[in-house]
C-alpha cells in the first residue's frame, strides 16, 4: 500500500493502537480534561499528523503515550498496544526499560531544554544506548556518529556543548537522540517551532528520507497546517481534548468532513487562490468545564439543536469512500450520524 502523499511503504497492520486514552490534570479550579477518550492507530511505516490549535491537548497526548505524567495528575487511563504488546499493561519500570527510547522515542518541544547544557552533544545522543541497551561507550559513540551523519550534523559537533549549536542544529541533535536506538515509532512534538523556514524544510526532508528508507513510523504533533502536509499520510484533528476527524491526508487537505476541519482549511493562505483566508470565529471552550454536547458547537456554522444536547460518537465519515479508506475515516459530528437531520453522511 502506498502512502497517500509521500513515496515509501505503509504496511496493513497497525504498529500502534490507542483506545480511549485519557489524561486529566488536577488544578485548584478542578480537573483539566486535556485528553478525553482519544482513539486512533498508526500503521508501520506511516506518518500520522495530529493537528490542532494551541491548548487542544496535543502535547498532553504525547505525554500520555510516553507516560511522562505530571505531578498534578488527576486521571490517566486507556489501552495502548505496540504491535502485539499491550504496553498500557506494563509496569512503569518495564515500560521504561522495554519501550521508552528503544521502541517509541519522543522529540519534545524546546530542544535546548531537552539537552543537558554541561554534557557534550555526542555523549547525550549515545546515552540511550548505554543506559537501556548497556552498550560499551565506544560502540555507542560509533552508532551516535552514524546517526549524526544521517540527520545532517557534522561529526565534529559531537564534541560540542548544546549552547555552541544553533537552534536548527540542536533540533537535529535531539532528533538524532530519538533515532539512535532505532525505534519503531518516533513522536515529534512541534519539531520545527521557532525555526526559520529553510531550517524547517531541511528537517522535514530528513524525516521524509528516514521514513522512506527505514520504514520508521512517525506521529507529528503540530498546529502548522503547511508543515504537516509535508510528511502526512494521515491526519487526526484534535479539538478541546478530543479527536474530531481522522482520515487520509489527501482527503483532509482536499475534502475534509468536519465543520472545524473545513473552517481550519479556509483559514490557511493558498498561493493560487483569490479567496482570502478567514479566521475561525469564537474561542475554544474551557477544558475545566467543556460543553455537554459537541465541543465545537458554539463556533460551528452548521450546528442544529442536537449539537448542544449530547456529544456525537466517532463515526465513519461521509463522501465517496470505499474499503479500507472508509474504515479509517472517522468524524465526531452529528452531521455524519446515520438518520440525523443534518445528514451529510
Amino acid at each position: 500500500m502506498q502512502s497517500s502523499l509521500q513515496g515509501g511503504f505503509v504496511s496493513g497492520e497497525p504498529l500502534l493502537s490507542v483506545e480511549d486514552l485519557t489524561l486529566h490534570y488536577r488544578t485548584r479550579g478542578g480537573a483539566v480534561r486535556a485528553v478525553d477518550g482519544v482513539s486512533f492507530d498508526v500503521k508501520r511505516g506511516e506518518a500520522l499528523v495530529i493537528l490542532g490549535e494551541s491548548g487542544c491537548g496535543k502535547s498532553s497526548l504525547a505525554r500520555a503515550l510516553m507516560r511522562l505524567l505530571p505531578r498534578n495528575l488527576a486521571h490517566h487511563s486507556g489501552r495502548v498496544w505496540l504491535g502485539e504488546t499491550p504496553i498500557s499493561e506494563l509496569s512503569d519500570e518495564r515500560f521504561r526499560r522495554e519501550v521508552q527510547w528503544s521502541r517509541i522515542a519522543l522529540v519534545m518541544q524546546a530542544s535546548m531544554n531537552a539537552l543537558n547544557p554541561v554534557v557534550k552533544v555526542g555523549e547525550q545522543v549515545a546515552e540511550p544506548l548505554r543506559e537501556l541497551k548497556r552498550w560499551p561507550r565506544r560502540r555507542a559513540i560509533e552508532r551516535a556518529a552514524e546517526v549524526f551523519q544521517r540527520v545532517g550534523l557534522p561529526l565534529d559537533f559531537m564534541a560540542r556543548y548544546p549552547f555552541e549549536l544553533s537552534g536548527g542544529m540542536r533540533q537535529r541533535a535531539v532528533l538524532a537522540m530519538a533515532l539512535v536506538a532505532e525505534p519503531e515509532l518516533v513522536i515529534l512534538d512541534e519539531p520545527t517551532s521557532a525555526l526559520d523556514v529553510l531550517t524547517q524544510a531541511a528537517i522535514m526532508n530528513v524525516l521524509k528520507e528516514i521514513k522512506a528508507e527505514q520504514g520508521t513510523s512517525f506521529i507529528l504533533i503540530t498546529h502548522d497546517v503547511a508543515t504537516s502536509s509535508e510528511l502526512a499520510d494521515r491526519v487526526a484533528l484534535m479539538y478541546a481534548g478530543e479527536l474530531v476527524e481522522a482520515c487520509s491526508a489527501a482527503r483532509f487537505f482536499g475534502e475534509p468532513a468536519h465543520p472545524y476541519s473545513r473552517l481550519l482549511m479556509k483559514s490557511v493562505p493558498r498561493l493560487h487562490e483569490r479567496e482570502r483566508p478567514r479566521a475561525i470565529p469564537g474561542q475554544p471552550p474551557s477544558l475545566l468545564d467543556p460543553p455537554t454536547g459537541c465541543r465545537f458547537a458554539a463556533r460551528c456554522p452548521d450546528r442544529f439543536a442536537r449539537c448542544a444536547e449530547s456529544p456525537s460518537a466517532f463515526v465513519p465519515g461521509g463522501g465517496a469512500l470505499e474499503g479500507a479508506t472508509k474504515s479509517r475515516h472517522r468524524v465526531r459530528c452529528w452531521l455524519h450520524e446515520p438518520n440525523e437531520g443534518g445528514g451529510h453522511g
